[in-house]
């Protein structure tokens, strides 16, 4: 999944990319309103971390630009500004969560999970057949047999599980899975899916998750156990 941070402290936001990426989140950094609304328009995000104060164009003008064009996402308001009325103006303009600087890291990764949930109306545990997910873990496991991704295989696993009906383009792919200043070429992608294939063979899985629908993409192999 694909988070943006719109936050002009970068001694605030970096660690903040570190920390999400840990938890095998694409994650990445706009140090400006204008930015944050530039990158939207090239890539989608499901969270957008958005400071109040920042420069050519506020948060809360970015979040109703990104509410009233459509952008249906969750926005986490993350700001120093903690009055009751801050609070209530930046739910009202559309953001779904708001937290007060300073944080706790903690405290946050819980309402960024609790968001990325609900955008997806996914548990903390996704299943299919004998293949089980946990996405606070970042853990995969078929037959109840522990499986070891890197985080880019981990990726292309939850998305495709979590997009069964749908057939991805490899340049769909890379707007999705992959952060912006990264361009991985059409032999990336195959060598990556390849190797979760093997991982998959290895574990006793007999089907491949993710099919070929050649000259289309890929997709979740509907006949996988």
């Amino acid at each position: 999944m694909k988070v943006l941070i719109v936050e002009d402290d970068l001694r605030i936001a970096k660690p903040l990319q570190e920390e999400l990426q840990q938890q095998r989140l694409v994650v990445n950094i706009a140090t400006d309103g204008l930015e944050g609304w530039e990158m939207h328009l090239l890539q989608p995000y499901d969270l957008i971390l958005l400071d109040l104060m920042l420069p050519k164009l506020s948060g809360v003008e970015l979040c109703r630009r990104l509410r009233k064009t459509g952008f249906s996402g969750s926005i986490l308001m993350l700001t120093a500004m903690g009055e009751k009325q801050d609070r209530i103006h930046g739910l009202d303009c559309g953001a779904d969560d708001y937290v007060v600087k300073p944080f706790d890291l903690d405290e946050l990764n819980a309402r960024i999970r609790a968001l990325l949930r609900r955008g997806t109306a996914d548990t903390a545990t996704l299943t299919v057949g004998k293949l089980a997910i946990d996405t606070r873990a970042c853990s995969v496991a078929y037959n109840e047999i522990p499986i070891s991704f890197t985080a880019t295989e981990y990726r292309i696993l939850v998305h495709f599980v979590r997009h069964q009906n749908a057939i991805f383009s490899k340049h769909e792919l890379i707007d999705r899975l992959w952060s912006f200043d990264e361009t991985p070429s059409d032999a990336v992608i195959k060598t990556h899916i390849k190797s979760l294939r093997q991982k998959m063979v290895a574990a006793g899985c007999n089907t491949d998750l993710i099919s070929t629908v050649y000259g289309f993409g890929y997709k979740f192999n509907e006949q996988f156990e």
